[in-house]
């Protein structure tokens, strides 16, 4: 890298818009989407999609409400030619969904494209032409005024073309491509020139497509580049401003949702991001966006892992776990403090009384795109006592104490150690009964077991406590269950405990509930030991927890 880049590159020019009001403005609609996957995304592919894959991806954007797809360039081969005449001659798309198809400028091309939507109902013809200094200069070698005529051409082609097949509701869009470099009055001159021939009319706008073509400045100078146009462009009442940025530095999403609020009607984008290069504007994730604002998108992405396995498999490309709202691990948490908001996070959601989403760490809830909360938390050494508590608690329904999540994390981050990988439910829960619910051969495991009540209110336990191959038939007296089994534990093994606290709760609902019991005591020696005990009676969990309380000290 040089050690002062500005000999090399420069920084992109304001845009003097000093009454710009789009700073101050929200989004409070959703825009018209397009889907340019089965185009744009498409040609950034190293195998470009098939005839089954485009179609699997066709289907998809319906499924999910996309209105609007781009579904190839005819001109460039019989795969793509064939595939929209295709959907096409089949009447395979729904009545309430238009197909756009993308051409160059040229007379060919041009009739090209219309012959691969002979028959159809309703379809956008999108003409374009790069207009910026550098591609007049260095691409094509031609004034403004050579530019401009290149658009005004093409779209006579347009006009032509549309007059010769009357059976079909013909629309257009224009692209000044490169809008994103090129000088703002020029592009708003070639517009112009284009809607003259057109005639656009507000019951039949024109669309106008000003793309980022390249990425070339922050979000916001594409948001004045918008708001400008949109302020000079004559008759905007009949036209339609169609935002696609591409992602170059990163901000492709975020160029779109200031572009909406600079005056964008329509955001043109593919899903999870493909596209040349850094990719194009990730439809997804500005519609999720929206929807974490309360504003719905108009599209359904209710099953967002449906979506990601049917992108990669028709693009063979893998979606970074990390991808906002879709990748794997988006809703994840390993690290303890995270894990212990969420799951507080989740216990005050239980308890209110209204649905409004509250929780630390996550802006939406994964519900909502068909994600389980199985994986919101996930346990490495990285994690705490709350990760671990919320992985029981989920997997077998364990509400464990405060103090009871301190102790057996410190088992869980040995075995966490131990194993140098994350740890999975099975992993913990079988650390949990090997720590609490085992029954080894020389502790305690109770038998039978009877509980009375003595005239003074005195509790009377006698039961039967195996330990050692030997079967021991106790006795002891307190005021209650826990504290009479205490006292048969130390009159018949000398094992000295002091309850310090006492849990207990119901698992699952109906005929199939059980309860646990939670013991914090103390030992002799000023240790603290926790018991466990899991039973379809509450009085036998308690007692199991108690004996478990014994296995340990």
């Amino acid at each position: 890298m040089l050690r002062d880049p500005s000999v090399k590159y420069r920084p992109f020019p304001q845009v003097d818009l000093p009454d710009r009001q789009w700073p101050s403005r929200t989004i409070t609609q959703p825009p018209r989407w397009l889907s340019t996957d089965l185009r744009d995304g498409n040609q950034a592919l190293i195998d470009p999609m098939d005839a089954e894959k485009k179609t699997r991806m066709f289907d998809l954007l319906v499924k999910v409400g996309v209105k609007e797809i781009e579904v190839g360039f005819p001109s460039a081969g019989a795969v793509e030619f064939d595939f929209i005449s295709g959907l096409v001659k089949t009447g395979r798309i729904p009545d309430d969904v238009i197909v756009q198809v993308l051409t160059q400028s040229r007379r060919d091309l041009i009739e090209t494209s219309f012959e691969s939507l002979r028959g159809a109902p309703r379809a956008i013809v999108h003409l374009y032409n790069a207009v910026s200094p550098a591609w007049r200069k260095i691409v094509f070698g031609m004034t403004r005024d050579e530019i401009k005529q290149i658009a005004v051409d093409g779209v006579k082609v347009l006009r032509d073309q549309a007059a010769a097949q009357p059976g079909t509701d013909w629309l257009f869009e224009y692209s000044p491509e490169t809008f994103s470099t090129a000088e703002l009055d020029f592009s708003v001159e070639v517009c112009e020139a284009v809607m003259d021939v057109l005639q656009p009319t507000p019951d039949r706008p024109l669309i106008l497509n000003l793309p980022a073509t390249v990425e070339a400045a922050t979000p916001n100078i594409y948001a004045d580049q918008i708001e400008w146009f949109c302020k000079h462009i004559r008759n905007r009442e009949s036209v339609v401003i169609s935002l696609h940025p591409h992602n170059d530095r990163g901000t492709g999403v975020a160029a779109a949702e200031l572009g909406l609020m600079a005056g964008g009607d329509r955001v043109e984008g593919c899903l999870l991001g493909n596209g040349e290069r850094t990719g194009n504007c990730d439809l997804v994730t500005v519609a999720l966006n929206m929807y974490t604002q309360g504003l719905s998108p108009g599209l359904d992405f209710s099953d967002i892992d449906e979506i990601v396995n049917t992108v990669q498999y028709c693009t063979q490309l893998p979606v970074h776990p990390r991808t906002p709202y879709a990748g794997e691990l988006v809703f994840t948490a390993f690290s303890g403090s995270h894990q212990d908001a969420i799951k507080k996070g989740f216990a005050a959601q239980e308890a209110r009384n209204d649905e409004l989403w509250e929780v630390p760490y996550l802006p939406i809830d994964p519900a909502d795109l068909g994600r389980s909360y199985e994986a919101v938390i996930r346990v490495n050494s990285q994690s705490g006592k709350g990760g671990v508590a919320w992985v029981i608690e989920q997997d077998k329904g364990l509400k464990l104490p405060k103090r009871l999540q301190a102790d057996f994390s410190r088992h869980v981050q040995a075995l966490a150690d131990e194993t140098s990988r994350e740890l999975n439910a099975a992993d913990i829960w079988g650390r949990f009964e090997d720590t609490y619910l085992a029954k080894p051969a020389d502790r305690f495991a109770l038998g039978a077991y009877d509980e009375t009540r003595a005239p003074n209110g005195e509790r009377l336990f006698v039961g039967d406590i195996e330990t050692g191959g030997e079967h021991h038939s106790v006795s002891g007296r307190g005021n209650g269950l826990i504290s009479s089994v205490v006292a048969a534990i130390d009159d018949a093994f000398a094992v000295k405990l002091e309850v310090a606290d006492y849990v207990e709760h119901a698992i699952g609902k109906g005929s199939d509930v059980r309860a646990a019991a939670y013991v914090e005591c103390r030992t002799s020696d000023g240790r603290t030991v926790w018991g466990v005990g899991i039973d379809e009676d509450i009085a036998t969990a308690s007692v199991r927890a108690v004996l478990s309380a014994a296995n340990r000290a």
